[in-house]
């Protein structure tokens, strides 16, 4: 008998319903070519991607999408834990009770007696409990790889940080972006390309620290930058389509008008 007939769907609560679904594409007589083909690593693009889906969302305040966005994400979690199950690894209550265990541990000022006014005294306490379950070998443990090479920078710097590695104010941290884009300038005439991506890298570097800094999210600013950019590109689009004419066809000048003209 096929996993399909085996089960039925109605009678199951909504969680149990997504991961019967999932059982079902995974089959292996039964189930979708597709998805009996994937692996951990061939779904992790999709999963990164509908994170950002989900921010994306959020950022436009449309409830209406980020309902459907966050459905999107959840199946990604049931996947891969569908995934793990086969090996025999894991599966989806493991998942959802290290979290539930986890978020108890990490918030005795909720679960416990310690006290906690504020938002500093949670990461304070946060940090500690951190701490006592994981017998880290370096401050900058525990910055996944996996993350946008942008917010795992700030997080890398705030960590540094929190050891005292840190500059005494944001004027001394921008003065090091100023004398990193010096340092650039200098290796594009001078140098190989890679010195030259090495030291973009470090006006990176910088730049993400003194964001840090002044409480600015690197990674936040970047993507809304991105969306400020294709507003903006699209909107001289339109400007030259409203004339009759093709961006193709226009000058640089005309092109940084019409930029000015939309901003």
């Amino acid at each position: 008998m096929s996993i399909k007939k085996a089960k039925t769907q109605e009678d199951l609560p909504p969680i149990e319903r997504l991961k019967w679904v999932m059982e079902c594409l995974r089959d292996k007589e039964n189930g979708c070519p597709w998805d009996i083909e994937q692996n951990f690593k061939s779904i992790l693009p999709y999963t990164i991607e509908e994170a950002y889906e989900v921010a994306d969302a959020i950022e436009r305040d449309n409830m209406k999408d980020l309902r459907e966005e966050l459905g999107d994400l959840l199946l990604q979690v049931i996947y891969h834990t569908q995934m793990a199950a086969e090996l025999g690894l894991f599966n989806f209550d493991d998942v959802t009770s290290d979290i539930a265990d986890k978020m108890v541990s990490r918030h005795p000022h909720v679960f416990g007696d310690v006290e906690a006014s504020n938002a500093e005294d949670v990461n304070a306490i946060w940090d500690q409990q951190k701490d006592k379950e994981k017998a880290q070998k370096s401050a900058l443990d525990g910055v996944t790889k996996g993350l946008p090479a942008l917010l795992r920078a700030q997080k890398l710097q705030k960590k540094a940080a929190k050891t005292g590695f840190e500059w005494q104010n944001s004027n001394d941290a921008f003065a090091k972006v100023e004398e990193e884009i010096v340092e650039f300038k200098d290796a594009c005439t001078n140098s190989s390309k890679e010195h030259q991506e090495e030291e973009f890298g470090d006006i990176l570097i910088a730049l993400t620290n003194y964001a840090r800094m002044e409480g600015i999210n690197a990674e936040e600013a970047l993507r809304k930058a991105n969306e400020k950019f294709i507003k903006r590109f699209k909107g001289i689009e339109d400007d030259f389509l409203e004339k009759g004419d093709q961006l193709s066809n226009a000058s640089l000048d005309q092109m940084l008008q019409a930029w000015k003209n939309q901003k």
